[in-house]
């Protein structure tokens, strides 16, 4: 049975990394990755925020194809914070492993991970990879 990799991804440098650790990690295993980018929907979201993370996942399947990584992308509105959606996605489609990117600045956020990145961490059914860069 086939491994499925989970990236949570924005389009920020730092799930651009992610996915490219996931990619890597992929190519090696025959792993599927898929990609997800949450978002909360309703009417807070303009027309430019939904076609950027369109773009986004265009963006991410793109680049897993050019390495021949069996892919799927997915926009969720799901109205959850981010780090739910994907623990949430996690739970419901037996995936073995999440990559996310995380930013860190300062040294205080080294200690304080953003909010969707600890709670991924926290609650995921399965390892979790970060990358910072």
């Amino acid at each position: 049975m086939r491994m499925i990799y989970l990236v949570g991804y924005s389009g920020s440098t730092e799930s651009k990394s992610a996915l490219s650790l996931a990619r890597d990690h992929a190519a090696g295993s025959g792993a599927q990755v898929i990609v997800v980018a949450s978002t909360r929907g309703g009417s807070k979201e303009t027309p430019e925020e939904i076609k950027e993370k369109e773009d986004n996942l265009l963006y991410a399947e793109n680049f897993l194809k050019e390495k021949n990584i069996a892919c799927e992308c997915y926009q969720i509105a799901r109205g959850a914070l981010p780090g739910e959606d994907l623990v949430s996605y996690a739970e419901e489609n037996d995936v073995d492993q999440i990559y996310v990117g995380i930013e860190i600045k300062s040294k205080t956020q080294k200690i304080l991970i953003k909010s969707n990145a600890q709670y991924v961490i926290l609650n995921a059914p399965c390892p979790v990879v970060t990358v910072n860069r």
